[in-house]
């Protein structure tokens, strides 16, 4: 391998008196264009533009992101995806060294708790006023330190095929999960490592009162068949014919009822809670420039619409992208004035979960 220093001994070689003359001139010349070619270079050209991006949105919308934002700038783009309370996790763990440029996508509400602990950027995109009020207001309440992307209901999914085999009911309401029926069939995230899961224990608290949110809980795990890790797993298990019903975002269900399997989508009777999926750049990210890219990129109407490319039916936030014609809208159904400054912060979540281990996840299943 040619380098400066190799050359630098091969010129000296050519030196040695030792040597014939034709041989000192044709190593000379070597050197030379070698020497020459190498400072021609620019420093630039050496080292691309790279970005290590965190992605908690499913697998297929995350390669599509990433797929399009390569392509359209050339930056190289390293994404993982996970869920975003394991997302939020790891950037808190890595806070004084940060290996994460941009953490895109997951519910709204770790992202908060992270700009709230300082581990987010504050950064107020030229396009902020192209978004919905929602998104808007989730960047505000953050202090410009994430920003809203897309928004999603809770919901509650079954199998119709399930059911119909165990001779159990399709539930209408939150009420109906405690049917004796549903013993064994009923799958939910786990809110440690799903930002699904806390947004359905915040939506609950915020039904029904705490107390009576965590009897609540404590019934249904009778019926829970396991917690799952990530958050769309209930649909996914559901789409297999494993479960009977799940409860997960209206979205990930609806991916799978557009895929030809036997799952129905409900909006509970009582009301349900939402998401803010959000986008929020890392404190001291190693590649800021690129991240900032990336953010302009995500916010983009253009970008936003090629969601249903990967079928991503979330409701996307700027104003002028094209909602997916069988996406959820929240205008269409019974919400909860959803507190996401409260259920955001970083001491209700930790307190709410402490209660969950302690009353629900500990409890025989």
């Amino acid at each position: 391998m040619c380098n400066q220093k190799n050359l630098q001994d091969k010129q000296t070689l050519a030196s040695d008196a030792s040597l014939f003359p034709e041989t000192k001139m044709k190593i000379k010349w070597i050197c030379g264009l070698l020497l020459a070619s190498l400072s021609a270079v620019p420093l630039s050209s050496q080292a691309a533009e790279r970005l290590n991006v965190l992605c908690a949105a499913d697998n297929d919308w995350c390669e599509l992101m990433r797929n399009s934002f390569e392509s359209e700038t050339g930056v190289q783009v390293s994404m993982v995806r996970k869920s975003a309370g394991e997302i939020f996790a790891q950037i808190r763990a890595e806070a004084g060294n940060p290996k994460t440029d941009i953490w895109w996508a997951g519910t709204g509400d770790p992202h908060l708790q992270a700009a709230a602990a300082g581990y987010t950027e504050v950064y107020k995109s030229p396009q902020l006023d192209k978004l919905q009020p929602w998104a808007q207001k989730q960047a505000e309440i953050a202090g410009y330190r994430t920003v809203g992307v897309y928004a999603g209901l809770l919901g509650i999914g079954y199998n119709p095929e399930v059911l119909k085999r165990n001779n159990a009911p399709a539930p209408k309401c939150w009420k109906d999960l405690l049917t004796p029926a549903y013993r064994g069939e009923i799958q939910i995230p786990n809110p440690n490592s799903s930002g699904t899961a806390y947004a359905a224990i915040a939506t609950l608290v915020q039904l029904q009162g705490e107390a009576e949110a965590f009897a609540f809980m404590k019934k249904m795990n009778d019926n829970v068949n396991q917690y799952t890790k990530s958050g769309s797993a209930p649909a996914k298990a559901l789409a297999r014919g494993e479960i009977g019903v799940g409860i997960t975002f209206q979205h990930d269900l609806l991916k799978e009822t557009v895929a030809g399997f036997p799952v129905e989508v409900v909006s509970p009777c009582e009301g349900t809670g939402y998401e803010v999926g959000s986008m929020s750049i890392v404190k001291g990210a190693k590649n800021m420039a690129s991240a900032k890219r990336f953010y302009e990129f995500a916010l983009r109407a253009d970008v936003q619409s090629l969601a249903v490319k990967a079928n991503a039916f979330q409701v996307p936030s700027n104003k002028a992208a094209t909602i997916p014609p069988r996406a959820p809208r929240l205008e269409t159904v019974k919400t909860i004035n959803y507190d996401f400054a409260k259920y955001g912060s970083e001491e209700t979540r930790k307190r709410l979960l402490k209660r969950w281990d302690d009353e629900i996840f500990s409890l025989p299943r």
